[in-house]
């Protein structure tokens, strides 16, 4: 009987020494972000011993990053019934809670999973103040707050000091992440991510040559340690945007990066979209179309890829694709839409109605992108930012009217970095569309308004921007306000002559001067002859040959 109780003792042991080996294998992969091979390994623990709450917590939490919602909450729910550290499963409950934004349910839970811990235990304290970093809003101040918390006793724990510099470094204390990184490290040089977040500190201080080298070091220490490859890939695009003339190659070094690290992931779906994402970001979207159509053959349900597919066959010129796939992710109960997916919706439906040729536009199509559009600036007023591009191709293409449409978006947004020039664009795509059609009175006199607006809003952010004098001098000429033409033209006038005679001699110029003599000239021809006979008069100084002002003065004498 002694025997056989002391086999059941060593045996129980044995059995609870795997669990807990299991439980750290699981946890080793979702640091290396093979979170499919941690999740295998987590339900067979359960299934071993379904009084395993952490191995519940643990993977409640990857369902959690994976943003699934409802496997989340029923695993948190089976977790808190279980005998074995159950309590944890409160934190992931709060969590979702924090995602509702309800604080004061959250806060509940978390004192729950805090209650009757040993002295120096602390890995609820680094859970809980994981919960409020890894919420759809991150509190990154409570979390410093939860990981600082003078009840702790134990603060030279590695994992904690992880926690604390993901905290400073969410909070933008770089010095002190720095400094709880370094800490992690030394205290189990084992934990790669502490040492790899070093390079991504300096990453974000542009430091990229330093970064580089953090990340090697990584390197040698575990060549298969993946999620450094993530952050090689993600440092090479910002090399990339930062050195336009090498982009390029440093954009196939990072995405031969990104590859090298999905090699060293499960290759799910998860890990697939991630891919996805860092696609858009170096704007591959052939490579993009192509991710998306294999990742339908794996799961023809999840809607998210819906949003690649639709933005891939966007750029790629497949318009009729790229509405449908976008109208079915927009329409998806649950989807959380966001400002390019209402973007690149409505520029395809514009791509759509736009002939080839740019000679001709469906105007159902148009008015319906148009509307999109508007959705998406709705929810992010920079986006706008992306409108240039398409705006100057109508332009190029002579379609004033459509131009000035997606112009408008630009000109009333002053935070825009390209608010100046779509001002420009704005009033000039609207004079342009109104230039010829004073003599048959279809000018768009609210059109022309807005017009003169701009030009207005152009001298105030740049007054030596000359030429929008000009301009709303031809604005108001169409909307027939003579007194303020007048008064554009003259500070036209006079803005160009202070430049010197050699600015007034250019060919270009000196015809703009003609121009702005013989309206100002036309102008007064009722109310003051001798004034039009002096304007006229300026202009034949500059070309004797001038045949408009030569027959007006005799018609005024």
């Amino acid at each position: 009987m002694n025997k056989l109780t002391t086999f059941s003792v060593a045996f129980l042991a044995t059995a609870l020494s795997a669990q807990a080996q299991d439980l750290a294998q699981a946890k080793k992969a979702i640091d290396a972000e093979q979170y499919e091979s941690a999740k295998s390994i987590l339900k067979s623990i359960i299934k071993a011993k379904p009084s395993n709450g952490n191995a519940y917590f643990t993977l409640g939490n990857i369902y959690l990053t994976q943003s699934i919602q409802d496997s989340a909450k029923v695993t948190f729910d089976k977790g808190l019934a279980a005998s074995e550290d159950g309590r944890l499963n409160n934190i992931g409950l709060g969590q979702m809670d924090l995602d509702k934004m309800d604080i004061a349910a959250a806060q509940a839970k978390f004192a729950l999973a805090l209650k009757d811990m040993k002295k120096r235990d602390v890995q609820e304290f680094v859970y809980v103040a994981r919960a409020y970093m890894n919420a759809e809003k991150p509190d990154y101040k409570a979390a410093i707050a939860t990981l600082t918390n003078p009840a702790i006793k134990n603060n030279q724990d590695a994992q904690l000091q992880l926690a604390l510099g993901d905290a400073y470094y969410g909070d933008g204390k770089q010095n002190e992440a720095y400094v709880a990184y370094r800490n992690a490290f030394q205290l189990d040089s084992s934990l790669l991510k502490a040492k790899m977040q070093l390079g991504v500190l300096l990453k974000g201080a542009k430091s990229y040559d330093e970064a580089l080298k953090a990340y090697n070091e990584v390197i040698a220490i575990n060549p298969s340690y993946g999620p450094v490859y993530r952050e090689l890939a993600e440092t090479y695009y910002k090399i990339a945007r930062n050195k336009p003339s090498t982009a390029a190659a440093n954009y196939k070094i990072a995405l031969e990066n990104y590859d090298k690290y999905m090699s060293f992931t499960d290759y799910s779906i998860q890990s697939r979209m991630r891919r996805a994402d860092f696609l858009i970001l170096i704007e591959d979207y052939a490579a993009l179309e192509v991710e998306a159509n294999k990742m339908i053959e794996l799961d023809k349900v999840n809607p998210r890829i819906y949003r690649y597919l639709g933005y891939a066959a966007y750029k790629n010129g497949n318009t009729d694709v790229a509405i449908k796939s976008l109208e079915t992710f927009i329409n998806t109960p649950g989807n959380k839409v966001i400002t390019l997916d209402y973007l690149n919706l409505g520029l395809s439906r514009i791509q759509k109605g736009t002939s080839a040729d740019g000679a001709s536009i469906d105007n159902a199509a148009f008015t319906a992108g148009v509307a999109d559009i508007k959705k998406a600036i709705e929810m992010e007023p920079l986006i706008v930012q992306s409108l240039s591009e398409v705006g100057r191709k109508f332009f190029t293409q002579k379609l004033y009217s459509e131009a000035a449409a997606i112009f408008e978006f630009g000109a009333n947004t002053k935070e825009s970095t390209s608010y100046l020039d779509d001002n420009v664009y704005f009033g000039l795509s609207h004079y342009y569309a109104n230039a010829n059609k004073l003599k048959d009175g279809k000018v768009d006199k609210e059109g022309m308004a807005k017009a003169d607006a701009a030009f207005e809003r152009i001298l105030v952010a740049s007054p030596t921007y000359n030429e929008a004098y000009l301009y709303r001098a031809r604005a108001n000429r169409l909307l027939e306000k003579d007194d303020v033409m007048v008064q554009n033209y003259q500070e036209y006038v006079s803005k160009i002559s202070a430049l010197g005679e050699a600015e007034v001699a250019k060919p270009a110029v000196k015809a703009k001067f003609i121009e702005a003599y013989n309206n100002m000239a036309a102008s007064f021809a009722n109310s003051d002859k001798a004034k039009a006979i002096e304007f006229f008069n300026k202009t034949l100084a500059l070309d004797p040959a001038n045949n408009y002002a030569a027959e007006s003065i005799k018609i005024l004498k």
